[in-house]
């Protein structure tokens, strides 16, 4: 299993203890919750990863719930269970606030949780409701995208005018 899958697993599971019990960020982040022998073999990089999933979410919690009771058909985000919300969450700010990594990856690795730690059938909720948030951030980024791409274009054109 490869480190940032870890530390998935790791956001995962503080994002449950935080939800059940409400300890201060920094807690989470020192890890204080962690078996001595699983803080022992984790990379500074790992460790890294995994407070910057932690914080994150926590620091965007109304935004990424937003998001989520957006994207939840027929369902109440009081009804999802903590596992899956916990998965939800993180796999939310990731595909949020961490444009460097690709909402299909994000997205797998949640399914992949989900399936190791939730009930039976909950990757198919976590997929459909990712996927779904997905769509809506892509059709959202994509004026941005087309400014973007058609300002060298436009350089380009005033260059051979001008040339």
């Amino acid at each position: 299993m490869d480190s940032r899958r870890k530390s998935r697993i790791l956001a995962f599971q503080a994002l449950y203890f935080w939800e059940s019990n409400q300890v201060p960020v920094e807690e989470l982040c020192a890890f204080s919750w962690l078996e001595e022998e699983k803080l022992k073999s984790m990379s500074s990089g790992m460790a890294a990863f995994t407070k910057i999933l932690i914080a994150g979410t926590i620091e965007n919690i109304n935004i990424i719930n937003s998001t989520i009771k957006d994207h939840l058909e027929n369902w109440d985000i009081s009804r999802v269970n903590r596992v899956d919300l916990a998965i939800l969450r993180i796999s939310v700010y990731s595909l949020m606030y961490q444009n460097e990594i690709p909402p299909s990856i994000i997205i797998d690795e949640a399914i992949g949780i989900c399936r190791e730690y939730g009930a039976d059938d909950s990757f198919k909720f976590i997929n459909g409701v990712l996927d779904s948030i997905k769509k809506t951030l892509l059709e959202s980024s994509q004026p941005e995208r087309q400014k973007q791409s058609t300002r060298p274009k436009q350089r380009q054109q005033k260059q051979r005018d001008n040339g």
